[in-house]
């Protein structure tokens, strides 16, 4: 945690902060949870049933974080435990970061550093590591909340068409604002030379993009996903890479963190990041302090503002 969260948290609790990078696994942090109205949790913290049933007086679990995947969101509920997240303070950080995935995978950066740190780079070659134009090209955005617009107003300084697919078509102000056509998601990967992923992990979009949909696509295409791992099957991913499907992948999330698959990691034509599209000090120290106040508002009896599951507080 950021300094400035934890005096947050000490203007009214005790705090037990565990200062270590190290993850406690369920039965630790079930032991040091036993006594607490309140936790701060991560991405990395498995806060289970198990765990939420050890931990009598709990009363906010708040995230820090915008995706809850760790946390079982029902056993919650049903302990009448709120959940909390931090959206909005991390989107323009995590849109910039998708910006630069996008650009580095197209424009082959990655292969081009290694190339030049190797000492191979001799003289300048008309076909030397050439990649793929963004401007003027079509982005195809699936899921189009506050990341996914973030991207499309990206999208519009390089004068690129822009496509979203979600379930419930975006407000028709907001699409003519942005400059963005809604389309169903065959007609986005059919017709996109990108495709950015901002869609929540949810049994609805777990593996959402297979071996189907990755045929879909143009061979010249390129997917990002800043999203969540799963999101992507990644054996499928791997093999449509490697077969020539689409052109390349631009990944900062991966389906069994921090595992990567070994197929990913052998091709040349991926950029792969460890889950750092949040990572600026500015955002990371505004998701932790939002994180906090949720907590330490909820414990004074008041409302906290991010609520995942808001019927607790009904």
């Amino acid at each position: 945690m950021f300094p400035a969260a934890i005096a947050v948290l000490q203007e009214d609790c005790l705090v037990d902060y565990r200062d270590t990078l190290d993850v406690m696994d369920e039965a630790t942090l079930a032991r040091r949870l036993q006594h607490c109205e309140g936790v701060i949790s991560q991405l990395t913290d498995p806060i289970t049933a198990s765990v939420l049933n050890a931990a009598p007086k709990l009363r906010i679990v708040a995230q820090v974080a915008v995706g809850i995947d760790n946390i079982d969101l029902a056993a919650a509920t049903a302990r009448r435990i709120v959940v909390t997240n931090t959206p909005g303070v991390l989107t323009d950080s995590t849109a910039d970061l998708t910006f630069a995935l996008l650009l580095a995978t197209a424009r082959r950066l990655s292969a081009a550093e290694r190339y030049l740190r190797d000492g191979k780079w001799q003289r300048w070659d008309i076909d030397l590591l050439v990649g793929t134009d963004v401007h003027g090209q079509t982005l195809g955005i699936v899921g189009f909340g506050r990341i996914g617009q973030a991207v499309a107003r990206r999208a519009s300084g390089f004068g690129m068409r822009v496509l979203c697919a979600t379930r419930t078509p975006p407000p028709s102000h907001l699409l003519q604002e942005l400059r963005v056509q809604h389309v169903p998601l065959d007609t986005l990967l059919i017709n996109s030379d990108f495709v950015s992923l901002h869609v929540p992990l949810s049994a609805q979009t777990h593996h959402m993009i297979g071996i189907d949909q990755l045929a879909r696509m143009r061979r010249s295409a390129i997917l990002i996903n800043t999203a969540r791992g799963p999101i992507v099957d990644e054996a499928a991913l791997t093999a449509a890479l490697e077969e020539g499907m689409i052109a390349g992948a631009g990944l900062d999330v991966f389906e069994a963190e921090p595992k990567v698959q070994e197929g990913l990691l052998q091709l040349p034509n991926v950029v792969l990041l460890p889950h750092i599209g949040s990572a600026t000090v500015a955002t990371r120290t505004r998701m932790c302090v939002l994180a906090a106040e949720n907590c330490a508002t909820m414990l004074r009896g008041e409302r906290p503002a991010n609520p995942v599951n808001p019927q607790v507080l009904a």
